[in-house]
């Protein structure tokens, strides 16, 4: 029998059970075409001139008998440009993407996907009693009472000696009470403030400098807990002092000690506030430090997923049912049951691997440091703080995806595979504590990152049928330190060096550097691959100035500057980065020649002029110098720099250089529409280069800029974290006032759209988009 949601007419426990089984109805085929595209398809000019559809997923368009493909010529209905791109939604795409998705996009239709709601026994995992052996996870999390046998225990301190009597220096080192379900340090029982941390250095005593002017040390073999205990008011104490007091300068403190953990705010961490989980648990469950404790009835990362027990009500929007059926034996039992739920959908739709917690809440709850590897963390009001994190990119990704319409349940009918490694948290959390050493890797972060991705690889090969099926060519992944076994899948990623000029590490951080990495564990691999990977722009936090003043769309005659760059210019300048390689030499050898700062030898750059600007020299508004200029300069950093995001959100044209590295979309975007590539030889050559470029073709490509701008803006999202505080505080702060009167496509409808193209394997992997470029012989089918 077929129940309808409008007319429905049962008791409230039946709809309520219908309600949650249908949220487990999410399925359909991720590509709206096929995954992997037949051989004729890609015969000269094909892949450029038609569409082919699946699953009657195209409408109103005339097919080829015989191919039983739509007759669309795409190459003259959608000519390139003289820069060499089509236009698609705004944005100027590589000629051949933007045909397709021009032509073939505007003809899909939504599609009615069935999804089996099955019986749940395990509606939560409650983090507070323990987190246990997930080896018996499945796709729906069912039945994980049984795994759950073993507590979690995470140290604090490495094994003692005589001379290190709390064991060697590790972040999390402990005098006090070691939190062990977090490897965090706290006062304990006994103190009047048993839950303040006793961060770091807070715990051990200092060492007096020796000389003027030398810094003053932590001594990590001797602990300062006479102090840190102490209740005489005139002796520098912490876990006893009263806020009050100590704010009344009534009583003194130990101003080594800080409130560094999420959750908490205050000079004494007196001050409790949201802690920062993904998706803040959807609403369905307690966040706790960084894990979700989710509700009954709702499991899940981010606890979105409901069960039987759950109100149709309150389902996320990506889940809510057409219809659902209800087998008639459902109502003479009395039992749970499974039930078919349908869902209207379009693809691309994306499965998410629920992966154990160490590879992502456990990483965020165990934070050293509040600002580590998040976009937000919350203030004394519980509003959004938004961080400087470029990495925070990876958090407002995985988060969009949870809460995105193409996401499916069932991997059945996926397409992709999204493999949910916090890897950004390991970089930044490498030696927090002893569980995250790298005693054994040499010291490197990138071969601890590297053996957490080899460890979700082996996870999601013995718990899951998915990635056989394709050798994972349909998985999602990040990072330059991909193990061999992995390097199939698309890489999510930040650094886009495809080794084509710097054939190796770019880094000036060793432990980031990979060189050293034997290839038996990481192959022989670049960070990308422009033929299946994406390089995502970083993170930048909304900032309500540009936005309420539109900077980005400051026309040509307000920008006086002719070339801008603020930042650091390498060890020739005081506070400089002191390695040769910082930058690969990239922005020494552009100081050299433009720097409009002196030196630590007094002088400018040789070619320095007036409207020209390179200096080391912190601007007083960054971001109202980057919009007063034509041409702004992108080059690396430490290896990755959000330089060109600062440029393309203030309106200001990116001047790329950097050989052999892509950027953001680069691969799917047009960017000799609105950018200017240097090769790194031209240096020299730079300003008399941009001097060069006529008017006329300044213009279009500060028009282009100020078309695309919000593909690096990361604004679903922010308007996620809008929509939550909305709903929990009644909160519309002004960011998001700013951000909703936005409606040009973000980072996430441009990774989708880019996910839309017909994917077909080369001998490298996966090729998506930019097919154009390779001969037909290199294609072969991924699947039936």
């Amino acid at each position: 029998m077929m129940f309808f949601p409008q007319k429905w007419k049962c008791s409230w426990s039946l709809l309520g059970t219908v309600a949650s089984v249908l949220a487990l109805v999410s399925v359909a085929h991720l590509f709206l075409f096929p995954l992997a595209p037949s051989l004729e398809f890609f015969n000269k000019g094909q892949g450029q001139q038609s569409c082919t559809p699946i699953n009657a997923s195209t409408s109103g368009v005339d097919y080829d008998e015989k191919n039983l493909k739509p007759s669309l010529d795409l190459d003259h209905r959608f000519p390139a440009d003289s820069h060499k791109s089509v236009v698609y939604r705004g944005a100027p795409w590589k000629a051949e993407i933007g045909r397709w998705l021009s032509g073939c996009d505007s003809i899909v239709t939504e599609v009615s996907i069935i999804e089996v709601a099955r019986n749940a026994k395990m509606t939560a995992v409650v983090k507070e009693f323990a987190i246990m052996s997930w080896d018996n996870a499945g796709a729906f999390m069912d039945f994980l009472s049984e795994g759950c046998s073993e507590r979690l225990h995470l140290d604090c301190n490495y094994p003692s000696s005589p001379e290190l009597p709390y064991g060697p220096w590790v972040v999390s080192i402990c005098p006090a009470s070691c939190d062990t379900t977090r490897a965090m340090c706290f006062c304990g029982e006994g103190t009047k403030y048993p839950h303040r941390p006793v961060a770091e250095a807070c715990g051990f005593k200092m060492k007096l400098p020796t000389a003027s002017g030398d810094p003053t040390l932590t001594d990590w073999e001797k602990a300062d807990l006479d102090n840190i205990f102490t209740t005489n008011r005139s002796k520098p104490g912490w876990c006893n002092v009263d806020p009050t007091e100590a704010y009344d300068l009534k009583v003194q403190y130990k101003e080594e000690c800080d409130c560094k953990y999420d959750c908490l705010l205050g000079r004494f961490c007196e001050i409790p506030v949201h802690c920062t989980c993904i998706n803040q648990c959807s609403g369905h469950g307690h966040c706790r430090g960084g894990f979700c404790q989710c509700h009954r009835g709702w499991y899940g990362t981010d606890c979105s997923i409901p069960s039987v027990w759950t109100s149709v009500g309150e389902w996320p929007r990506w889940l809510r049912p057409a219809h659902v059926e209800v087998p008639d034996s459902a109502h003479l039992s009395g039992s749970l049951f499974n039930l078919d739920a349908a869902v209207k959908k379009k693809r691309p739709l994306i499965y998410v691997y629920d992966l154990p917690p160490e590879f992502n809440s456990l990483l965020l709850e165990g934070r050293h440091f509040k600002f580590e590897c998040v976009n937000r963390i919350y203030d004394d009001k519980n509003a959004t703080y938004w961080t400087e994190q470029l990495y925070g990119a990876q958090m407002a990704i995985y988060e969009s995806i949870l809460a995105s319409p193409h996401r499916t349940l069932d991997g059945e009918e996926a397409d992709f595979f999204f493999v949910p490694v916090l890897d950004s948290c390991i970089i930044t959390r490498a030696d927090d504590a002893p569980h995250l050493n790298m005693h054994e890797l040499g010291g490197l972060r990138s071969s601890l990152t590297l053996e957490f991705y080899k460890k979700a690889h082996n996870h999601i090969v013995e718990q899951y049928p998915f990635w056989n099926r394709s050798l994972g060519r349909d998985h999602i992944w990040g990072a330059c330190y991909a193990p061999k076994e992995i390097w199939n899948s698309m890489m999510l990623v930040h650094w886009g060096n495809t080794n084509s000029k710097h054939n190796h590490s770019t880094t000036a951080y060793w432990a980031d550097n990979w060189d050293s990495i034997s290839s038996d564990r990481r192959g022989n691999h670049p960070c990308f691959d422009p033929y299946k990977d994406i390089v995502l722009p970083a993170w930048k936090r909304p900032d309500v100035a540009t936005l309420s003043s539109k900077r980005w769309s400051r026309l040509r005659e307000q920008r006086k500057t002719l070339f801008y760059f603020n930042g650091n210019l390498g060890p020739a300048y005081a506070g400089g980065r002191p390695e040769t390689t910082y930058s690969v030499g990239i922005r020494q050898k552009v100081a050299e020649e433009f720097g409009s700062s002196p030196n630590k030898e007094g002088k400018l750059g040789k070619q320095h002029a007036e409207d020209v600007i390179v200096t080391p020299l912190r601007s007083d508004n960054y971001h109202e110098s980057l919009a007063s200029s034509i041409f702004c300069g992108v080059m690396p950093g430490d290896g990755w720099s959000g330089r060109f995001e600062d440029s393309i959100l203030q309106g200001c044209i990116p001047v790329v250089i950097q050989d052999g590295i892509f950027l953001p979309f680069e691969n799917i975007l047009n960017y000799e529409s609105f950018a200017v590539r240097i090769r790194e030889d031209e240096i020299p050559n730079l300003i008399r280069i941009l001097r060069g470029i006529n008017e006329t073709e300044i213009e279009f490509k500060l028009e282009n800029v100020q078309k695309i701008w919000q593909r690096f803006l990361y604004r679903d999202s922010i308007l996620l974290e809008a929509e939550r505080q909305k709903t929990a505080f009644g909160l519309v702060e002004d960011w998001a006032v700013q951000l909703l009167q936005l409606s040009e496509d973000d980072v996430f409808a441009t990774f989708i759209q880019k996910d839309q193209m017909p994917v077909v394997s080369t001998t490298s992997g996966i090729s998506v988009g930019s097919i154009s470029d390779l001969p037909v012989s290199t294609f072969r089918l991924v699947m039936d």
